[in-house]
């Protein structure tokens, strides 16, 4: 993945939530909180593939699925936006995330439209597969 860099105060967040970086998923990508939520890891979680940051990715994702390595693509993917469709909380500990993102690769427009599943084990949630949506 590129070299992330450091967030900037004025920043937009690129999980499209309006807010600056630093007020939104910033926190959690630089390890000064954990997310609160399936809807905010999803997010957190596409903010790191779009700022590079693949120590996050790994971090996040659950030790049972998770891949041996995390690479962008080649040629590596330029994310475009995120829209959250719906968010399913199962438990305390469970919910899914559907989401679809934008992005291009090789100057081609794509999207992945994904419902992803999510777990919190010891207060702290992880990503754990998704199965991509029509």
């Amino acid at each position: 993945m590129p070299a992330a860099r450091p967030p900037s105060q004025r920043d937009a967040c690129p999980c499209g939530s309006s807010r600056p970086l630093t007020d939104c998923c910033g926190r959690y990508l630089a390890g000064d909180a954990l997310a609160p939520t399936p809807e905010a890891l999803m997010r957190s979680r596409y903010s790191a593939y779009v700022l590079g940051q693949a120590d996050y990715l790994a971090a996040t994702w659950h030790p049972t699925t998770r891949p041996g390595a995390i690479t962008p693509g080649d040629p590596a993917p330029r994310w475009l936006g995120l829209e959250v469709r719906r968010v399913t909380t199962g438990g305390a500990d469970d919910g899914t995330v559907e989401f679809v993102a934008r992005y291009r690769v090789g100057g081609r427009g794509h999207r992945l439209h994904e419902i992803s599943r999510f777990v919190r084990e010891d207060g702290r949630w992880y990503y754990v597969d998704g199965v991509l949506a029509e």
